[in-house]
């Protein structure tokens, strides 16, 4: 009896502890899951590639870029014939024996239409004898000069070619500071080069434009390496787009070494369409003498806020006299645009023709209000100006021929041939007389008179030259130039 119920006292004991044991492995002994969140480090080692979601990617804008930069390379021969009289006294007259040298220039340009119109600094063409264009494929073209501008820097040529790789225009005006660019050019004959860089500011005037009062600095500054031979190349912005022509760089040495200036693409598009259908820019003015303005010129004018550009005087019969705008007035806007700066209403205005009309917000006496303003030329007109006849001389003009040059014993010389209304015969200048020289210019063809008059500072303009029989004369006259 005992052993029996010792035998069912030790069942029921294993059989509770097997009941205990699956319960504590159903209920109790459940492995704890650990999940670890692995968080971002926010610190980056330097020499370390970054993350780079987020970042702009240049590589399509610098490969579509390069195909539309071309080389411009250009030659140059030196006719100035410099006499020694002792030389020439004691051994005759050496100027038979000169044989010019030719010497070679290079930039860049870009190509802008598909049918061979390319757009460079004029400073890259400028005086050139012959101008040869390669292509990022090594084709080579000898190219024709269409038009240029010294008051902008900036110069069409074309080569015969169709179905080339234009480049499309973007918007200067819509460019941020900070936002990324490229320089696609070839510096130091260095083809296709490309670098990057940022918009380090806008409307920038640095001085360089010494060509009179008619000339328009409102840069585009950047950081992006451009050294020589980048001149005339493209400025991109990150869709590949043309947003300027590099033209200058500040440096001390002649190289790189900080910062680049580029034309504003707003700028160029006027001043190529010109060119190619006239020939000549358009320059438009309002007709005033104006000044940025500062703390000290707000304070001595009693103006209430540094804003806007100081009308410091009226060009008489102009357009801005026309519609009653007075000196001290303040130009705050044209055509909705604000404008704080020399270069800033220069480059709004420049965007014009003469005869267009455009709105120009003044502020007089604290008050504001707004002109309905018809654009002149400088002649203070609306109609066009060809380069053709450089119609405000009133006069035409020839090359001179070898026979005559022999004759009156001088190297180069543009004739002037029928003569009427206009500055030349104001003057008393008669047909036949041959221009030899305006101002410091020598005149060797008729494109270089254009060029003389374009580069003329304030306003003067003295002009050397011979009749047939001989008589060498004298002439000067004033052009008349205002914003």
């Amino acid at each position: 009896m005992k052993a029996k119920m010792f035998f069912g006292r030790v069942l029921t004991a294993l059989f509770g502890g097997g009941i205990a044991i699956i319960l504590f492995v159903l209920f109790v002994d459940k492995e704890e899951k650990i999940i670890t969140v692995k968080e971002p480090n926010a610190i980056q080692l330097t020499s370390l590639p970054q993350n780079v979601t987020g970042q702009v990617d240049l590589t399509l804008a610098a490969e579509s870029s390069v195909k539309s930069v071309v080389h411009v390379k250009t030659l140059y021969t030196n006719e100035e014939y410099q006499s020694n009289p002792f030389y020439d006294f004691l051994f005759g007259n050496s100027k038979r024996d000169y044989k010019p040298q030719p010497s070679l220039g290079s930039g860049s340009g870009v190509i802008i239409s598909d049918d061979g119109y390319i757009v460079t600094n004029n400073h890259v063409v400028r005086g050139s004898n012959l101008i040869n264009v390669v292509l990022q494929d090594k084709r080579s073209y000898e190219a024709k000069l269409v038009g240029q501008d010294p008051y902008t820097d900036l110069a069409l040529i074309k080569i015969e070619e169709e179905d080339l790789p234009a480049m499309s225009f973007g918007n200067s005006d819509e460019l941020k500071l900070g936002e990324w660019v490229l320089a696609v050019g070839n510096p130091f004959n260095l083809t296709s080069t490309v670098t990057a860089g940022i918009i380090s500011a806008k409307a920038r005037n640095i001085g360089i434009m010494r060509e009179g009062s008619m000339s328009i600095e409102s840069f585009l500054q950047t950081d992006a390496a451009v050294n020589p031979g980048n001149s005339g190349g493209a400025l991109v912005d990150t869709k590949g787009k043309l947003v300027g022509i590099n033209t200058a760089i500040e440096s001390r040495t002649g190289s790189y070494s900080g910062y680049s200036f580029a034309i504003p693409v707003t700028i160029v598009q006027k001043v190529i369409t010109d060119l190619k259908e006239f020939g000549k820019v358009q320059r438009a003015v309002i007709g005033v003498v104006i000044q940025t303005v500062d703390a000290r010129l707000a304070e001595n004018n009693g103006l209430e806020k540094i804003e806007g550009v100081f009308i410091n005087g009226i060009t008489e019969d102009g357009a801005a006299e026309e519609v009653g705008m007075k000196k001290g007035d303040v130009i705050l806007e044209i055509n909705n645009t604000e404008v704080n700066s020399n270069a800033e209403l220069q480059e709004q205005v420049s965007k014009y023709r003469p005869g267009d009309e455009i709105e120009v917000l003044i502020k007089r006496d604290g008050k504001k209000k707004q002109f309905d303003v018809v654009l002149r030329n400088r002649l203070g007109n609306t109609e066009v100006i060809k380069s053709s006849d450089l119609a405000f001389l009133g006069a035409e003009f020839e090359p001179i021929s070898a026979k005559e040059k022999y004759r009156l014993q001088i190297n180069r010389g543009v004739k002037v041939k029928n003569l009427r209304s206009g500055k030349l015969k104001e003057e008393n200048i008669r047909e036949g007389f041959i221009i030899y020289k305006i101002n410091n210019t020598p005149i060797y063809k008729i494109k270089d008179i254009e060029e003389a008059l374009q580069s003329v500072r304030d306003g003067g303009v003295f002009i050397s030259g011979i009749y047939p029989n001989g008589s060498v004369k004298y002439y000067a006259f004033s052009l008349k130039g205002d914003e």
